[in-house]
């Protein structure tokens, strides 16, 4: 780089009125106090600060994840999805009520009532006379396998999204935090999908089944690998978890233990797949661990499909 005359005085090259003798340690530019930024060694101007983040490599969890997932972006973004299509289901229910159809607008989502909305997205595992003879309707036998991820954003009253988005709020975030926003993401989904297929596995014909409950027991079960992963305390969480589960066995008839269980054991086998995964073949191993997971889902509907009673068809 030319140097200027000894007898001129140097002026910042972006800001070209003003006189320094400081210059960039990478480029040797001139660079007056609004462009000077502390470097481990003298100062830095804003193009090779600019240079030097394009090239530096990001920081990653123990997990793999980005530092971004700390901000809780998904945790936050699940949280208003559940609540949009809870104040839709509001709305579908107001404007059925209004046509003379029922359903009961906000008082009916303050109850266990079923809106339209719920009548789309629930998971119904198949409908059933009572002499077991299936007939055809809106359920997962008669090929609605949809239901298996709209119902985990649907919720029967306003407790119900309460209590469990206020779960997702605390579990989420140090979740997210750990794995990333992708894994995060990944894990939660897999979790309700578990819930759902061990429903469509084990519950009764009929009963509609809703609720982010089987995504938040895979996260209980996700928090205590990724806490054991990381030699941390588990002594807050398993005795939440524990009260849980002895809530919802006590209320079988009004709390879907299938649904619990089967996030639980899918949360802990995703985040033990996430934890363990060898540091050298680490991404590879946590795509297989999502891949593989769905997969046997699929597996296991398939399964399922078979016993559903195939008489009787209307």
């Amino acid at each position: 780089m030319t140097q200027p005359p000894a007898n001129v005085v140097p002026v910042c090259y972006r800001h070209t009125d003003r006189e320094t003798y400081v210059r960039c340690t990478r480029c040797d530019r001139p660079i007056c106090p609004d462009c000077m930024n502390e470097a481990s060694v003298g100062f830095q101007c804003p193009d090779c600060v600019r240079e030097g983040s394009r090239t530096q490599r990001q920081a990653r969890t123990a997990f793999g994840g980005t530092q971004a997932g700390a901000a809780g972006t998904v945790t936050i973004t699940l949280i208003v999805i559940n609540v949009l299509v809870f104040i839709i289901g509001v709305i579908s229910a107001g404007a059925n009520a209004t046509k003379g159809l029922g359903g009961g607008g906000l008082g009916g989502l303050l109850s266990s009532q079923l809106t339209p909305l719920h009548r789309l997205g629930v998971e119904v595992p198949y409908f059933a006379t009572e002499t077991g003879v299936r007939v055809a309707g809106r359920s997962v036998a008669d090929g609605d396998f949809y239901q298996l991820f709209t119902s985990m954003f649907l919720h029967f009253g306003l407790l119900h999204l309460a209590m469990n988005m206020w779960a997702l709020w605390i579990l989420g975030r140090p979740l997210e935090a750990a794995l990333g926003r992708i894994r995060f993401l990944a894990l939660y989904l897999l979790c309700g999908l578990g819930g759902g297929v061990l429903v469509f596995l084990l519950s009764s014909p009929n009963v509609p089944t809703a609720g982010a409950s089987g995504a938040i027991f895979g996260m209980f079960s996700a928090l205590i690998v990724i806490l054991r992963k990381l030699r941390l305390s588990i002594a807050s969480v398993v005795p939440v978890l524990i009260f849980n589960l002895v809530v919802t066995f006590s209320f079988s008839d009004y709390i879907s233990w299938q649904g619990h269980v089967g996030g639980l054991i899918v949360g802990a086998v995703v985040a033990a797949g996430f934890a363990y995964a060898p540091p050298k073949q680490r991404t590879a191993m946590q795509v297989a661990t999502v891949v593989g997971t769905l997969l046997l889902l699929g597996a296991l509907v398939g399964i399922g499909l078979t016993q559903v009673p195939a008489v009787g068809m209307s």
